[in-house]
């Protein structure tokens, strides 16, 4: 009976997990409206790093 309590609750975790994602996944695709896709992230990142201006670290002597 155990057993079958312990896959019972893994289904129930896996459909609730895919949910989740599916969830949060509709909530992304409305928030990208300029259509970027997981290939244009390494891209984005170097646009925005050369954009930033570059802090100097202060390294303190002691």
């Amino acid at each position: 009976m155990s057993e079958l309590r312990r896959e019972a609750f893994r289904t129930y975790s896996a459909r609730q997990a895919r949910r989740t994602l599916d969830e949060v996944g509709e909530y992304a695709a409305s928030r990208n409206l300029k259509g970027y896709t997981e290939a244009d992230v390494p891209r984005l990142i170097k646009e925005v790093h050369i954009a930033k201006p570059h802090r100097c670290k202060v390294q303190s002597k002691g």
